[in-house]
C-alpha cells in the first residue's frame, strides 16, 4: 500500500531535521507517515542535522531580561513583531524592556495575568500593546515569559535575540551572581535542555538507546560491544543536553564542565533552573517559494 505524503509533512520534517526533501519524503513513506518514527529513521541513517536546525529563527522581535538589584528576582520575556525593522524601533524596544520589569515586579502566573497587569503609566499591558500596534502598524504579540525568585538569580541578554535567566542556590552575593551570569552566557551559547540527568524523560532515554542500538547493529559488531557503544553514546548525550555535564563555553582548554566551574568559582552554588528564550524559536514564517518547492517534490508518481 502506497502512503500519500503531504507537502506540509515533508516541510515540517525538513525544518526539524535539516535532511533533504526527498530523504524526508522517503522516510515518511517508509514509516507509514509517522512523523517521530521518520525523525528517528533519518537520525539512524545519519541524515538529520537536528542540532543545527533546532534554533532556526522564524519570526522577528526582541527578548528582554530584568533582575532586581538584590539578585533575588528576575524575569525574561519575548515579544514578537512581523519585521526586523519594527524590532529596532525605539518604542518597541522600550515596551519590551518595560514588560520585563512588569513581569518581575507584578508576579504574574500566566500570560493573561501579565497582559492584565498595569504598566508604569496606569494602562494595562494589553492596552499598551494595542496602542503600539496602531502606532507602528504591525501585529505585536507578547509571546512568553518566565519569572524566577530565589537565593540568587542572574541573567544574560545576547543582542536582544537571546534572553537567559538562571536561578541558583547554596550561595548568594556578588560572587554567586557573577558565576550565574557566566552560566547564563553558557546557556545562551550551548542550549542545554535539562538541569540534571534525572530530568531527562525515560521515554527520551529509551528512544536514544533504540537509535544507538540500531546504529550499532548495522555496524555488525557483537551484542556486548554494541551495548558498550550504547552506554558511551548515552554519556555523550548527557554531555550535550544536561547543563552540569556540558563543557563550559568560557573554559579556554575546553575540558571543564559547568559543574566543575561552579564548584571552583563558588563552592556550594548549584543551578536550580534556567530559561532560555530565542526570538522566533518554533514560530514559522510563511514562505511561498519554499511551499512551492516542497509541492513540486511530493506530487504522486
Amino acid at each position: 500500500m502506497t502512503v500519500m505524503v503531504s507537502a506540509s509533512a515533508v516541510r515540517d520534517l525538513r525544518e526539524k531535521t535539516g535532511a533533504g526533501m526527498m530523504d524526508c519524503k522517503k522516510a515518511l513513506a517508509e514509516t507509514g507517515g509517522d512523523f517521530e518514527k521518520a525523525v528517528d529513521l533519518l537520525r539512524q541513517k545519519g541524515l538529520a542535522a537536528l542540532a543545527k536546525k533546532a534554533g532556526r529563527i522564524a519570526a522577528e522581535g526582541l527578548a528582554a531580561v530584568r533582575v532586581s538589584p538584590d539578585g533575588k528576582v528576575g524575569a525574561v520575556v519575548e515579544v514578537n513583531c512581523e519585521t526586523d525593522f519594527v524590532a529596532k524601533n525605539d518604542d518597541f524596544k522600550g515596551f519590551t524592556s518595560a514588560l520585563a520589569e512588569r513581569a518581575a515586579v507584578e508576579r504574574p502566573a500566566t500570560i493573561e495575568a501579565l497582559l492584565d497587569s498595569r504598566m508604569a503609566g496606569g494602562k494595562t499591558v494589553d492596552e499598551t500593546v494595542k496602542e503600539l500596534v496602531a502606532k507602528i502598524g504591525e501585529k505585536i504579540e507578547v509571546r512568553r515569559f518566565e519569572r524566577f525568585e530565589g537565593e540568587a538569580v542572574s541573567s544574560y541578554l545576547h543582542g536582544g535575540r537571546i534572553g537567559v535567566l538562571v536561578e541558583g542556590k547554596g550561595a548568594a552575593g556578588a560572587s554567586a551572581l557573577d558565576a550565574l551570569r557566566d552560566v547564563a552566557m553558557h546557556v545562551a551559547a550551548a542550549r542545554p535542555r535539562y538541569v540534571r540527568r534525572e530530568e531527562v524523560p525515560a521515554e527520551a532515554l529509551e528512544r536514544e538507546r533504540a537509535i544507538y542500538r540500531a546504529q550499532g547493529k548495522e555496524s555488525g559488531k557483537p551484542e556486548a560491544i554494541v551495548e558498550k557503544m550504547v552506554a558511551g553514546r548515552l554519556e555523550k548525550f548527557y554531555s550535550e543536553v544536561c547543563l552540569p555535564d556540558q563543557v563550559f563555553v568560557k573554559d579556554p582548554d575546553g575540558k571543564q564542565t559547568v559543574a566543575a566551574f561552579l564548584k571552583k568559582a563558588v563552592p556550594g552554588l548549584s543551578v536550580v533552573r534556567f530559561a532560555r528564550f530565542e526570538v522566533g524559536e518554533g514560530v514559522e514564517k510563511k514562505s511561498e517559494d519554499f511551499a512551492a518547492e516542497v509541492m513540486s517534490q511530493v506530487k504522486p508518481g
